[in-house]
């Protein structure tokens, strides 16, 4: 039996796992799976006690991306029956988003299809987003609109939103296997464009497309160097009409190992259960809630979730609190937020410019 304590221990102190600990966590067998997710409880208990953060999609354009992204049913060419629709007006976004609220969410996030926002999209979307934060106080609105281009984040935090989310999604070294359109350098860039207009980064990945354990790892580095806020961890939904249609290689026990794998890498950042967790978790989702601190309430952006009533029920039952609108959600003591200067002027190394 594999005892994963002295890697809980490791994360409770923020030491950065080895890629070899977190092979083991990923290739452990499901006889251990329980002291797996014992261990990572411990960390998610002593950052975030046992609130869980509800957040609601509300998908403000659908389809009509000319984006090849392989697992998304939104992109060119796919073939998948999802409804499409251009820009949803500022009071359809509104009304949209009150159903989450009136259901216990604590942020919205509003996403487009597409490249990324031309600077009238982004001016499109800035009322709705005034909007939101006037009737919703302590509500926070997160954007992803895709790549942003120079000043668009200013924009959006002058509107009001809060954070910003682009997923990485995979490893830099398997990117071009699932999009050609775009790089996986222009994904960091956009989310270092939005950290550096005092959004709150969220960018996290998709499990269940073909990749290999260590391309899971090199993922989970790659997030960690963008030092985000928030983390949501997809499971692969292989829509039918997609190059991914038909690949259904994830288990429940399987799932819980990469959100395990998560959490020791980010044991004080939100980790969030997101697309995909009703179809592959299925009846282990209570399980997941040991290790993740928040999760979407009910449907995703072109795909039926979990009905939100069942959602809190299954978070009462399974012993968790919903974490109230204003509530801080990140633990008060951060790492790496105040790090002393140690390269530029007056220092032999080059200035981190």
């Amino acid at each position: 039996m594999t005892t994963f304590l002295p890697l809980a221990e490791k994360a409770l102190r923020r030491e950065k796992p080895t890629r070899d600990e977190l092979l083991g966590v990923l290739r452990g067998s499901d006889d251990d799976l329980m002291d797996l997710v014992a261990a990572a409880f411990r960390v998610r208990l002593r950052y975030f006690e046992r609130r869980v953060k509800l957040n609601y999609l509300v998908n403000i354009k659908s389809g009509l991306c000319p984006e090849d992204c392989s697992y998304c049913s939104q992109r060119l060419g796919s073939e998948a029956e999802i409804v499409r629709y251009t820009w949803l007006k500022p009071d359809q976004t509104r009304e949209a988003v009150s159903h989450g609220v009136g259901a216990g969410a604590t942020r919205v996030c509003l996403v487009a299809s597409g490249r990324g926002p031309t600077d009238r999209d982004v001016e499109r979307l800035a009322p709705a987003i005034e909007g939101i934060k006037a009737e919703h106080p302590g509500v926070e609105v997160c954007a992803c609109l895709g790549l942003l281009s120079e000043g668009q984040a200013d924009r959006l935090r002058e509107a009001g939103a809060d954070a910003y989310n682009h997923n990485l999604n995979t490893s830099r070294e398997r990117y071009a296997d699932i999009c050609t359109t775009h790089e996986f350098a222009d994904r960091v860039e956009t989310v270092a464009r939005a950290k550096h207009a005092g959004l709150s980064p969220c960018s996290g990945l998709i499990a269940g497309m073909g990749e290999s354990d260590d391309d899971l790892v090199d993922a989970l580095f790659a997030l960690r160097e963008l030092e985000p806020d928030s983390v949501p961890v997809n499971f692969l939904m292989p829509f039918e009409g997609t190059p991914l249609e038909g690949t259904w290689e994830l288990t429940p026990q399987r799932c819980l190992r990469v959100l395990a794998a998560t959490r020791f890498v980010f044991p004080d950042v939100e980790v969030r259960l997101a697309g995909g967790r009703e179809i592959h978790l299925r009846s282990l989702q209570p399980l997941a809630l040991h290790i993740v601190n928040s999760l979407f309430l009910g449907d995703y952006l072109t795909s039926e979730g979990q009905a939100g009533g069942a959602d809190l029920e299954m978070i009462a039952d399974a012993g968790f609190t919903v974490q109230g609108a204003g509530e801080p959600t990140l633990p008060g003591r951060r790492h790496d937020l105040l790090r002393p200067r140690r390269r530029g002027a007056g220092t032999a190394l080059p200035p981190n410019a």
